[in-house]
């Protein structure tokens, strides 16, 4: 298995961002990244780990929301196979958790509690997919959290 540069140039994004928390220096590479691909038009592998991870440093709640959904819609075209190829430890499957959380949060954010609560059920319904490691224990964890606020504001 050859390594994919694209996906090593995101996960520097990634790391910028969550292990040093230079959010700007990760949105500006992910930004030159979603360029270097041809947008949406690329790899939807790619194109969906661009802008779940791009979604991650919005400070607009509603550009957040416009990154995860095209994160979404880049997943139905995946396949396995390129997951594997790519050497993420995930199939599709396991990928659609995190996607709806996140999609959950902004839509809790926004206030649309109702489209919060069924892509958390959807996140929940794709549980199975994950497996117990700290990967899926990072998801349930925010998956209960979501719970717990979209609780409070009724």
């Amino acid at each position: 298995m050859t390594a994919d540069p694209t996906m090593a140039r995101i996960g520097q994004g990634v790391e910028l961002h969550h292990q040093q928390g230079r959010r700007e220096a990760a949105r500006e590479l992910f930004a030159q990244i979603w360029d270097d691909i041809g947008g949406e038009q690329g790899d939807p592998l790619h194109v969906c780990v661009l802008a779940h991870s791009m979604a991650d440093v919005q400070d607009d709640v509603h550009q957040e929301l416009m990154w995860d959904q095209r994160a979404l819609a880049a997943v139905g075209l995946i396949t396995d196979e390129r997951v594997a190829q790519a050497g993420v430890p995930l199939s599709v499957a396991g990928l659609y958790p995190s996607l709806h959380l996140n999609l959950s949060e902004c839509y809790r954010k926004l206030g649309d509690l109702d489209r919060a609560r069924e892509h958390l059920q959807h996140a929940r319904d794709g549980l199975g997919a994950l497996g117990d490691d700290e990967y899926g224990q990072l998801i349930r964890n925010g998956l209960e959290q979501v719970a717990e606020q979209l609780d409070a504001a009724t």
